[in-house]
């Protein structure tokens, strides 16, 4: 991850891909022009690593030239193109290739086709590295396609974020999300886990995760996810993780504009952890801690008893099965514990005292955050 000025970029497509993708398209379009020479048009700034990187890979001769389109600053949108700069050859009967780094509304192409259409060019073929088909609102062809990007904010071999990033070798996009707060939330049987999520979810206005609620709403609901776990549970089988990670993910998009999320009961396993990893990922976020509430065993037995005289749970009231679900606990825990250690993520909290003395606790870990 890097920081330009005020933003956080992550690395989306690598140097050695993009030189696949440019010999790939200088495969392509020297076979269509074959021996004819033809004038590669760079359209400034942004193109010149482009362009550079193109015409070295060239295999026949060529022509190279740049130019640039700007705005009236201060008087029109940057997105209303006024002025030319730069062409200065006489083009009449020539094929010109336009060499673009990027293409989203098409706003310039509109304008380059306008003016190499008055210089009587044999034919005007356009060609870029990066394309944003969800964000292209002309009609214009555009002949030669590196990449398809989703239409998010990218700097990199030549484009850049308010002057900076040019420079890069790779691409790198925006992650827009950067200030979320995402916990998972860990604790023992007994450890007053539910309590304190609903502290911390009032307190940081997080949306707080249950996957047995996020189950129980899905399979009452008979959503299509619902259906497809209940169809395994119904075989007395697990129900795969990604059919988890796919409620998860919706009940993450169903609330894209929180300030974070409470994960509570996922993930169990370094694979699922993993799988969180990328769905955060996926989402611009990630994980910003594992926060697990640690209380001795028989105080937890102690407090699990006493709840099961009022709560008719049977699992709070039978000791041997109070222990277990302990002992079951550690066990997952201890691997996960080892992998958000790896990543500095993992905040153990003491969970023995008043609420409001946990609460406490875990305040001054997530506000170090």
């Amino acid at each position: 991850m890097i920081k330009l000025h005020d933003k956080y970029f992550k690395p989306f497509i690598s140097s050695s891909e993009i030189d696949a993708v440019i010999a790939r398209m200088v495969d392509e379009i020297s076979k269509d022009l074959g021996d004819e020479i033809p004038v590669f048009v760079g359209i400034l700034n942004g193109s010149f690593m482009f362009v550079s990187d193109f015409v070295k890979k060239y295999p026949k001769p060529c022509e190279v030239t740049f130019i640039k389109l700007a705005s009236y600053e201060g008087l029109k949108s940057t997105e209303d193109i006024q002025r030319l700069i730069g062409l200065t050859q006489d083009l009449t009967g020539r094929t010109v290739v336009i060499l673009e780094d990027i293409i989203d509304s098409g706003k310039t192409m509109f304008e380059v086709h306008r003016i190499f259409n008055n210089e009587n060019v044999k034919q005007l073929l356009i060609a870029t590295l990066f394309y944003k088909p969800e964000a292209y609102k002309e009609d214009f062809k555009i002949h030669y396609k590196g990449i398809d990007i989703p239409n998010k904010f990218i700097v990199g071999f030549g484009l850049d974020y308010d002057g900076l990033g040019r420079d890069l070798p790779e691409i790198y996009q925006i992650k827009t999300t950067e200030h979320m707060t995402n916990i998972v939330l860990f604790g023992p049987p007994g450890a007053g886990k539910g309590t304190q999520a609903n502290f911390l979810r009032d307190q940081y206005d997080l949306v707080h995760i249950s996957t047995g609620d996020v189950f129980r709403y899905n399979i009452k609901n008979e959503t299509a996810l619902g259906n497809l776990a209940k169809s395994y549970m119904d075989k007395g089988q697990l129900v795969p993780d990604q059919v988890t990670i796919d409620m998860l993910s919706a009940e993450v998009d169903k609330n894209s504009d929180a300030k974070g999320f409470i994960f509570d009961g996922f993930p169990r396993t370094r694979a699922q952890a993993e799988s969180l990893d990328i769905l955060m990922d996926s989402k611009d976020s990630e994980i910003s801690a594992m926060i697990a509430l640690e209380v001795d065993d028989e105080v937890l037995v102690k407090r699990l008893l006493e709840r099961g005289k009022t709560s008719g749970r049977p699992d709070d009231a039978d000791e041997s099965i109070i222990r277990n679900r302990i002992k079951e606990y550690y066990s997952k825990t201890a691997i996960l514990k080892d992998y958000y250690a790896e990543q500095n993520k993992y905040f153990g909290v003491d969970g023995v005292g008043s609420i409001e003395d946990i609460t406490v606790r875990l305040n001054k870990v997530i506000d170090a955050l």
